[in-house]
């Protein structure tokens, strides 16, 4: 017995009559095919004038009779254009119809209304039909094409989301997420892209409305039955693959939110996610690549999924495991494959920001793996010491913990020789901010220490001296920005300036005061702990007056966001300030 599935696949169609080819005659050959000579008849028998016959009337015209003056003959004539009477009046008649205004429909609550009953209607019957008819599907094939098309008369709702609270409020929204379990995989999956298009952000839902349309599907089950569908779903068939790429879609539009991240970031959804990253391929597709970014959104939205993903799913091996591909090989640029790679180290970078993920990142060699890529990738280098960069940062253990195993792993002079022969502004940034991760956090007296220190140390202080210089640009940089600043405060009132205090900051951190902060750390680490490094500084700068300017105002700033989890920034702060004055 053929299957309801079967019958609403489309016809697959051989690859060899995809594209016809246009078959265009050789205009010569049939130029010369209708030729006639002046020798020679159509019909190929040879005729002289002579033979004509003879004709008293010599005032006979050439060619076809003309058409009679009156065009309009009876009624089985044609009119010289061609067109019969009966013809040229309905022609008249649509040329009528068509100067007529078509009314559109009004798309409101009433509409609203009418559509869910009939949805109900659509689904009850199909249902009814199935139950009946169950082993013969051509008996309720055509209730399921008209459920079909009731599905899709969803999709205006999307360009309405005025009305999406009272859709939320109706019985059609759990019926429609009851689809996605519906026996024929191509009702589901057409339930799936309309859940997709009525929570995509193009809808332009404003954010009371699509919450409360969120919160009405995932109280019916959403992501239950989204996973049960998507295990029944086989990439292998076109319909499937669009339904896989619609579901993590709709997967996408949710976690970009805390709270309903975490809700549906269950460790089932992070698997599932993890084994079609693994999943072989011979290139990387479109829904591998969709797989690794929804997978990232959800990590970057919830510490609390990061920490799921890295214990209970033990995701950063595979993730380690999937980057040392690119260890040299660099995937073609703007490639899914590069936005697929991009995504992993986002992945991890992510995780790293976590201290279950630094100590992961330890256990795993994932440190040793990121200092071979920036020392012999391309497009990994940067992306790896970002990594690195973010392994580092913290006051835990942990980070502690990260540094002392790149420094045993060889990774001074690795990151020092980056630092030296690469002027871009990333490298630069990545790599200052590392280095004082390395002296804020490597423990004095300790074998990592003195080798960091002794590195700064070589070739007659010249890391220190490039330091210097890079402080000169950061310096100009900012000064350009706060000119700016003042001169657009000149044209606000007071209380506009106050407004936008937090933006004018932002302004300036990344117009260079983080760097210029990150850069008088690093020299007030140096003086307070090497001799010569402290003769150099102070002698380059005129003194330390500027330095200790940068980390009063960074106390300063720390003081008026309240930030508590700082208290021991601010106070390190301090200390370095003593060693400065």
């Amino acid at each position: 017995m053929t299957s309801i599935d079967e019958l609403f696949k489309k016809p697959s169609i051989p690859s060899g009559n995809l594209k016809r080819k246009l078959e265009v005659p050789d205009a010569q050959e049939a130029y010369k095919a209708t030729k006639v000579s002046d020798r020679s008849s159509p019909n190929g028998s040879h005729a002289n004038v002579e033979d004509a016959p003879e004709d008293d009337d010599q005032d006979l015209e050439a060619g076809p009779e003309l058409p009679p003056d009156d065009d309009e003959e009876d009624g089985d004539r044609f009119f010289g254009g061609g067109v019969t009477k009966e013809s040229a009046q309905a022609l008249d008649y649509l040329d009528e119809q068509d100067g007529e205004e078509v009314v559109e429909e009004k798309i409101d609550s009433s509409w609203l209304r009418r559509l869910a009953l009939s949805f109900e209607k659509k689904v009850t019957k199909n249902a009814e039909q199935r139950a009946r008819y169950e082993s013969e599907p051509q008996k309720f094939m055509a209730s399921e094409a008209d459920l079909d098309a009731e599905v899709q008369n969803w999709s205006i709702l999307s360009g309405y989301p005025a009305l999406y609270p009272e859709f939320a409020k109706s019985a059609a929204v759990k019926m429609l997420v009851d689809l996605l379990a519906h026996e024929n995989t191509d009702i589901a999956i057409r339930a799936i892209e309309i859940i997709s298009e009525l929570l995509d952000e193009d809808a332009g839902a404003a954010q009371e409305q699509w919450d409360v349309l969120a919160s009405a599907l995932l109280e019916a089950d959403l992501m239950d039955l989204l996973m049960s569908n998507l295990d029944r779903l086989q990439e292998e068939e076109e319909s499937d693959r669009s339904g896989i790429y619609h579901s993590l879609s709709v997967m996408e539009s949710l976690a970009g939110q805390q709270s309903i991240a975490e809700s549906i970031g269950q460790e089932k959804v992070l698997m599932w996610l993890c084994n079609r990253l693994q999943a072989p391929e011979k290139s990387v597709t479109q829904n591998k690549q969709y797989a690794a970014e929804v997978l990232q959104v959800l990590l970057q939205s919830s510490s609390l999924l990061r920490r799921r993903f890295t214990i209970d799913v033990d995701g950063v091996d595979l993730i380690l495991q999937l980057l040392a591909a690119y260890r040299k090989r660099d995937p073609q640029k703007d490639s899914l494959e590069d936005e697929y790679a991009e995504n992993l180290f986002d992945i991890l970078i992510c995780v790293a920001d976590e201290p279950d993920g630094k100590r992961k990142l330890v256990d795993a060699e994932g440190i040793e793996l990121a200092l071979i890529m920036v020392k012999e990738g391309s497009f990994s280098k940067l992306r790896a010491l970002r990594l690195l960069d973010h392994a580092c940062d913290g006051q835990d253990t942990a980070a502690m913990e990260v540094c002392d195993r790149l420094v045993e792993a060889g990774g001074l002079k690795t990151i020092f020789s980056m630092f030296m022969k690469k002027p871009d502004t990333a490298t630069n940034a990545q790599s200052l901010s590392l280095f004082a991760s390395l002296l804020r956090l490597l423990p004095a007296e300790s074998p990592a220490r003195i080798r960091t220190l002794a590195k700064f140390a070589e070739k007659d202080y010249e890391k220190v001296k490039k330091i210097i210089e890079l402080r000169e640009v950061y310096v100009l940089k900012l000064v350009t920005v706060e000119r700016n600043i003042r001169s657009e405060q000149g044209t606000l009132e007071l209380e506009e300036i106050e407004e936008r205090i937090d933006t004018f900051f932002l302004r300036r951190m990344e117009g260079g005061l983080y760097a210029l902060q990150t850069i008088d750390t690093i020299l007030a680490w140096l003086i307070a702990e090497d001799a010569a490094a402290k003769k150099l500084i102070a002698t380059r700068l005129g003194g330390f007056d500027a330095i200790r300017t940068t980390l009063r105002e960074e106390i300063t700033r720390l003081d008026e966001v309240g930030a508590g989890d700082k208290t021991d920034v601010r106070d390190l702060l301090g200390r370095l300030i003593e060693f400065v004055e």
